[in-house]
């Protein structure tokens, strides 16, 4: 069995954020000065419609947010923050007969970055292809030569618009991809509402050039590579439109009429993404969702970044940032529709409304294209795209309770049925009254780790997508927050120790034996200084395996007492650990410290300012 996922925890930070003048050439054709021309949307049937031209489009966006609007903006109530979704997850059904599904190694990803799926690249801050290293550092693009016995620097561009902040849990902020000897960089703004794309040519990395910059209205969620297609998620969420606030006795009454004036004279301008105020995406290229979900606009974009000025766009009229790549396939999670007032203007409402079920649109990618091909429904809540998984045809989904489920967790199988997305099997009641962590995904096996005061750890039997099964299950304090595969006996996860009562105490990393999954075993700890954070825990492009010296790299901090970090080298030996520590950075740069493996066999530390060699024992 080959291992195809890499999956992590439910608070995983994407750090990217984008980028470029996407230019009004969006679509398969445009027209001088016209919208792009690309093929209508062909939908499979009635979960999602297209609208009957551009007024009909804007009718649809303004109907919705009527509903929507109130006097203090948009919601109904009083509300600061966002809502944090219940705790949930499921104590354990049976299924104690062993099976004969196992876990496997993984396969290293060639760019130097762990990721989520095989065959799938994602945007990290460094790239590495052969010899060449490039990695951004604070608004510049640098590469280095890394074939000789220390890196050497080649040339360092600036990259005007790839200065993005990281904002929220997924949130990319200044990353790239690697494609064919040029950099695709992303960036976003302070604001996080506009992305840049930068397209640079290291034909000659010595004198790289910058071939096109596009700056497009909306934030990048996701940044993904097929082969040599760059495929881009863009969330345009709620417009900031300026509105009114009660004043005087009928202050409520005069402040919910202008601001639904407001909502009516909004344009498809404030809706979708744009390029100098100019929609990117053809009115019919818009699908509307017919289920009750979160008003906004999912834009996925592609380029061949051979000529990125020739871009496709597909959108949903939603707003969400779960979204999930597979080599064929993009799956979109609806959010459900929320009420109540943020303290920020045009933020999202806070508090969920939905029915208990997540909506899930699918789509087939072929070359620049993505077709919707299937939707469906899922009892449950989806946290982001860790939660989800496809392989041989079925989706398979971690969810977390809701109104329509019970206080545990579930792993969900999904067919395609036609155009329908069905259900094929669960299995429920995983972890009651504990949160999901983390899961990893194989070809026909999930590890699931849930935690309230103890580390209850899932073998789920996946090789019947219509009878998954629960093979096996362990209890221990502290929970993993990561995940990762070491051969086909051993897991590593890494997260927090705890104390019975459920209180953590600092970062860990958890040695597990898998060999039977009936009774899966943990044989080693190795515990981190009290309150340090494991940084794979949010960002899991910050551990490397490598399975030839049997060494586990990653990054530990002083977490939210300090800012030391260390790259922790974990050496396996006969079902035990050894731990050494090596400080490499201070402050905010340790979440940028990476470890890039060569086929030399070396690996590249990059810090905020430097790029060197990391010694590794013999």
């Amino acid at each position: 069995m080959s291992l195809r996922t890499t999956v992590t925890s439910i608070a995983v930070v994407t750090g990217l954020a984008a980028a470029a003048g996407l230019g009004y050439a969006i679509g398969d054709d445009a027209g001088p000065g016209g919208p792009p021309t690309s093929p209508r949307l062909v939908l499979a049937n009635a979960d999602l419609t297209v609208a009957d031209g551009c007024d009909a489009l804007l009718a649809s966006y303004v109907d919705r947010a009527l509903d929507e609007v109130g006097p203090y903006g948009w919601g109904d109530g009083m509300v600061f923050g966002e809502s944090a979704g219940a705790d949930a997850s499921s104590s354990a059904a049976s299924g104690s007969a062993r099976s004969t599904v196992t876990t496997s190694r993984s396969v290293s990803n060639g760019t130097g970055t762990n990721v989520q799926e095989v065959g799938v690249d994602e945007s990290d801050v460094v790239k590495v292809a052969g010899d060449l290293l490039v990695r951004l550092r604070d608004g510049e693009l640098v590469a280095y030569d890394v074939a000789g016995t220390t890196p050497r620097l080649l040339s360092s561009t600036a990259m005007d618009h790839a200065r993005g902040t990281t904002g929220w849990a997924g949130d990319p902020g200044g990353e790239l991809v690697l494609v064919d000897g040029r950099a695709v960089v992303l960036g976003t703004s302070a604001d996080g509402l506009t992305t840049t794309i930068t397209t640079v040519d290291l034909a000659d990395p010595t004198s790289p050039a910058v071939v096109d910059t596009t700056t497009i209205r909306g934030r990048a969620s996701a940044v993904r590579l097929h082969g040599d297609v760059v495929r881009v998620v863009l969330q345009n969420r709620l417009p900031e439109l300026g509105f009114s606030f009660p004043d005087g006795a009928f202050g409520g009454i005069r402040s919910r009429l202008r601001n639904r004036a407001l909502v009516r004279d909004t344009t498809l301008a404030d809706w979708l993404p744009t390029v100098d105020g100019e929609p990117v995406v053809a009115c019919e290229d818009v699908a509307i969702p017919d289920d009750e979900v979160a008003l906004g606009t999912t834009t996925l974009l592609a380029f061949d970044p051979a000529d990125p000025t020739s871009r496709t766009t597909t959108a949903v009229a939603t707003d969400s940032d779960v979204s999930y790549f597979s080599t064929d396939r993009f799956y979109l999670a609806a959010a459900a529709p929320l009420w109540g007032w943020t303290d920020c203007m045009g933020c999202r409402p806070a508090v969920p409304a939905g029915s208990g079920t997540t909506p899930l649109f699918a789509f087939a990618l072929d070359g620049l294209d993505a077709t919707y091909v299937a939707s469906g429904e899922v009892a449950g809540t989806i946290a982001d795209r860790w939660s989800m998984d496809a392989v041989d045809g079925s989706l398979r989904v971690a969810v977390g309770p809701s109104s329509e489920t019970g206080n545990f967790n579930s792993v969900v199988t999904l067919r395609e049925d036609g155009s329908d997305l069905v259900e094929e099997g669960r299995v429920d009641r995983l972890g009651v009254d504990e949160q999901i962590m983390s899961v990893r995904w194989f070809d026909d096996l999930a590890i699931v780790v849930t935690f309230r005061q103890v580390d209850p750890l899932y073998a789920v039997d996946l090789s019947d997508p219509a009878a998954p099964r629960l093979l096996g299950e362990l209890k221990i304090p502290g929970f993993s927050e990561y995940l990762h595969p070491l051969g086909e006996h051993r897991l590593i996860g890494m997260g927090q120790d705890a104390t019975l009562s459920g209180t953590t105490r600092g970062a860990q990393a958890a040695l597990f034996d898998v060999t039977d999954l009936t009774e899966p075993r943990q044989i080693d700890v190795v515990r981190y200084a009290p309150n340090s954070q494991a940084g794979a825990a949010t960002d899991p492009r910050q551990f490397t395996w490598l399975p030839d010296r049997r060494i586990a790299l990653t990054v530990v901090s002083e977490g939210w007492t300090g800012t030391t970090g260390w790259v922790s080298v974990l050496t396996l030996d006969d079902g035990a650990m050894r731990n050494r520590m090596i400080e490499v950075e201070h402050g905010s740069d340790v979440a940028d410290v990476r470890l890039v493996p060569l086929a030399s066999g070396e690996v590249v530390l990059v810090t905020g300012r430097d790029v060197s060699f990391l010694p590794l024992p013999g």
